[in-house]
């Protein structure tokens, strides 16, 4: 898969005061500019000494070249580095000398994108490069680094070739239908199948994680008016972030704070009570409440021991997948004790925000369902996107099972499988849109 013929430039670093700066150049040109502005014939991956003139030979600056021809870069194409002072003005008119010497200026993501397109990073090890940079943790840095290194990619690869295979022995028993042995009626093929949508649950698992290590859990704070959210938002936040009176229907809009968890972020959102409101702007700030509820990781119930099985009716927007802890506040006024009590796939939680009684129960939680204290071994970023195609693979190799063991159905079986392997290669870039591309790098800042 090749790249763009053009050549691109950008300030691949943002300068600072006194810091170094980083002009990136990619393409076809490269090696003319990089002789230009050289003066010489550039050796590869060695950093040169030399000075930056423009087109009257005046210096705009002295710093390092360093000269990577392709295919051994980042990109996959010839590449320049000019190492500069980190001046706003050098840069500005460093990278203008590169235009004039036929270079364009990079879009945002275009390096990384040229480095998808010439095979040198798969999808999933581009978008890490940009969860690296915008990692806001160590886990997170260290999970990113993990999947720019190939952590992510080869657990999905493994998966596909174990998809493949199962294609194989399927498509073949399919096209000799005369063999006196029924192939499809095989042990041995339901054995496989079984432990690849094993496999394939535990990297949904992982994926899972990954997301939240590279987005934080987001915990919605839902309830009726009155019960207590701000007064929760504050405890956990440990500061006065939300006002907090006697008059229901106080927080009329979404309110946000992030906290940390051993080194995971956590994004905690006050919402408006939950209730039919006359009030336009309370209405609104309800319909923002919901639109929260819509998207969350965990959604923390506020209610009290009279209504806490009925207000379960306010998580009806939750998703599917998402977790729920009912918190039965305000124990400190019926002189109850703290504690926990788990109901199906529910955490109860007894405690008082405005005390604090309990408030360690609930921080436990929300720590487990944050990873928190899970092993870091192997640990690696993951996206929503790639969260969703391997539900799309587990699902289709839901039915490829079905399709055998049910309905002994080979050609079926064969085409959900075909789809299992579409699903997963979305993941790494095998399959993938121009739109998706776009979508992808166009997220990336200038220079990567």
């Amino acid at each position: 898969m090749n790249a763009r013929a053009d050549t691109i430039a950008a300030v691949a670093t943002a300068p600072g005061a006194g810091g170094v700066g980083v002009l990136r150049v990619s393409g076809a040109l490269a090696g003319s500019i990089a002789r230009t502005v050289l003066g010489r014939e550039p050796q590869p991956r060695h950093a040169r000494y030399a000075a930056f003139r423009d087109r009257d030979e005046a210096v705009i600056d002295r710093g390092l070249l360093l000269w990577f021809p392709a295919p051994h870069s980042y990109t996959g194409e010839d590449v320049l580095e000019l190492q500069t002072h980190g001046s706003p003005v050098v840069l500005r008119l460093l990278l203008a000398r590169v235009v004039e010497l036929g270079a364009r200026h990079a879009r945002p993501g275009e390096f990384s994108e040229r480095a998808f397109l010439n095979g040198k990073l798969d999808l999933a090890q581009a978008e890490a490069v940009a969860d690296l940079i915008a990692s806001g943790s160590e886990a997170a840095a260290r999970a990113a680094q993990r999947s720019l290194d190939g952590v992510f990619s080869e657990r999905v690869r493994e998966l596909t070739a174990g998809v493949v295979r199962l294609r194989v022995w399927i498509e073949a028993a399919i096209d000799f239908p005369e063999e006196e042995i029924d192939f499809l009626a095989a042990p041995q093929l339901g054995v496989d199948l079984d432990a690849l949508r094993a496999k394939l649950g535990d990297l949904q698992a992982a994926a899972r994680r990954g997301v939240r290590l590279a987005d934080g859990l987001h915990a919605v704070i839902v309830g009726r008016p009155n019960v207590g959210k701000s007064s929760l938002l504050n405890a956990l936040a440990a500061s006065e972030r939300a006002i907090v009176t006697e008059i229901a229907g106080t927080t009329r809009d979404v309110l946000r704070e992030t906290i940390d968890l051993d080194g995971i972020a956590l994004t905690l959102v006050d919402t408006a009570g939950l209730r039919e409101a006359g009030d336009v702007v309370e209405r609104e700030g309800i319909r923002r409440a919901r639109a929260e509820l819509e998207r969350a990781d965990l959604a923390v119930l506020v209610s009290d021991d009279v209504r806490a099985e009925a207000d379960l009716a306010l998580l009806a927007d939750l998703p599917p997948r998402a977790a729920r802890v009912v918190v039965h506040n305000k124990i400190d006024l019926v002189y109850s004790e703290p504690r926990a009590q788990r109901h199906d796939d529910t955490m109860h939680l007894w405690l008082s925000a405005r005390s604090g009684d309990g408030l360690d129960l609930l921080v436990a939680e929300l720590k487990r369902h944050a990873g928190v204290g899970e092993s870091a071994d192997g640990a690696f970023t993951a996206r929503a996107r790639h969260v969703a195609a391997l539900e799309r693979a587990g699902d289709r190799l839901a039915a490829a099972s079905n399709a055998l063991t049910i309905q002994r159905a080979g050609e079926l079986a064969a085409e959900e499988l075909r789809q299992v392997q579409h699903a997963l290669g979305e993941i790494t870039g095998e399959f993938s849109s121009d739109d998706l591309l776009g979508e992808i790098f166009s997220s990336f800042c200038i220079g990567k």
